[in-house]
């Protein structure tokens, strides 16, 4: 424990989980709206829930902020004015703190990205996911190609400098060319930070119950290929597994993700990570359902689970996050964020190495580009060197 000399930096998850529909490939806790949305309900409770997360941030800033879902997008800029406003009178803030908001295309969102603007959010990330309209109502998305750019546009003209795009690929009946399509529609579009992702059908959703057909491996290949080729010549820059930047509009909030930092979490459903001074590393949720979240926030019964996080699953937790940056990671980062011996790293650790899934150098751990390509089967190593069970963590 001798390694833990200082806290990690803090961010902050707030999730917002009101959709207009649940997609049909979506395992996140999202809700599609019935009746009208309970916004200023909704807001009171997730402050009265930030007041209780004082208590883990033992006089430490809060350098990111991301507030997801769901659709947030379907609060109103007051209601954000509101939370922001509420969580700086509770935590303390950095004054350059990143903070993003999630928002979908379509014209009742975009009208209110002035709003979002003086409210304090200066990170836009915007679920497109394509801009082909068979696609994108074969993932049951509600917008058009050209809605989608046109909240883009919106967004820009609104002032936003910070814009992500979320975009698909391997989709239903999906070409390399159809792919490359979204590529180039995307970087037109002047798009600095793109997150480009596989499909997956995932337990729990409706794609992974009734599977559509998906590329075959080597279409799926060819996809990749072609698109990463040219997002890189299009001066973005690939600094996580699905996610490309030009240089500095790297997302600092899902950097600290990667880099094992900590994070509090309020709103239904929400995850979070904190390290504690006496070198505990603890992750807790809070409850996924709306109506029994409201009820219960800013008590202890909001909390659904607290679990420590082992010294056995460490190295596979700091790992799973770090492995994903194509820079990769400083073993001392490594052992500074987890408290650990180099030799808990070990075998799994020199297996991956002398097979070449990741750089020979004792002082780095990064992965080769075949490390990156088969990195579930490279952290499936660890997994199965770890006595405990580790918990997988999606954002």
């Amino acid at each position: 424990m001798d390694n833990v000399l200082t806290p990690p930096p803090l961010g902050l998850y707030v999730h917002l989980p009101w959709c207009i529909q649940k997609c049909p490939y979506c395992d996140f806790n999202s809700h599609a709206l019935r009746g009208d949305l309970p916004e200023s309900d909704y807001i009171g409770a997730l402050l009265r829930d930030a007041e209780t997360e004082t208590g883990w941030t033992t006089g430490r800033r809060v350098e990111t902020i991301f507030i997801g879902g769901g659709t947030p997008s379907l609060f109103s800029a007051e209601a954000i004015t509101r939370l922001l406003r509420g969580l700086g009178e509770r935590l303390s803030i950095a004054a350059d703190a990143e903070i993003t908001l999630e928002a979908n295309p379509g014209t009742l969102e975009a009208g209110r990205f002035e709003g979002f603007l003086d409210a304090g959010v200066n990170r836009l990330s915007i679920g497109v996911q394509s801009f082909n309209d068979a696609h994108l109502q074969r993932l049951g998305r509600i917008h058009g190609g050209d809605e989608a750019s046109h909240a883009v546009e919106a967004a820009q003209r609104a002032g936003f400098r910070r814009i992500n795009l979320d975009l698909m690929h391997g989709l239903p009946g999906q070409s390399p060319e159809q792919a490359l399509a979204d590529v180039e529609w995307a970087l037109a579009l002047g798009i600095r930070h793109l997150s480009h992702y596989q499909l997956t059908l995932e337990p729990g959703t409706a794609f992974h119950a009734r599977p559509p057909t998906l590329p075959d491996e080597d279409r799926l290949a060819d996809i990749e290929a072609a698109c990463a080729a040219r997002i890189a010549a299009g001066q973005r820059q690939r600094y996580e597994v699905s996610a490309w930047a030009t240089p500095g509009e790297e997302c600092r909030h899902n950097l600290n993700y990667w880099g094992f930092g900590d994070y509090l979490a309020i709103g239904a459903g929400a995850h979070g990570k904190v390290s504690h001074s006496d070198g505990r590393i603890q992750r807790y949720s809070k409850l996924r359902m709306p109506r029994q979240y409201q009820a219960h926030a800013g008590t202890p019964a909001a909390i659904a689970e607290t679990r420590t996080v082992t010294m056995d699953e460490r190295p596979l937790e700091y790992l799973m996050n770090a492995l994903r940056l194509t820079a990769g990671v400083s073993m001392s980062d490594a052992l500074a964020r987890t408290g650990l011996t180099e030799e808990a790293f070990e075998p799994a650790l020199g297996e991956a190495r002398a097979q070449g899934l990741m750089v020979e150098d004792p002082a780095w751990l990064q992965t080769t580009a075949q490390g990156q390509r088969f990195l579930d089967d490279l952290l499936g190593r660890f997994l199965d060197a770890a006595p405990g069970d580790a918990e997988t963590r999606s954002g």
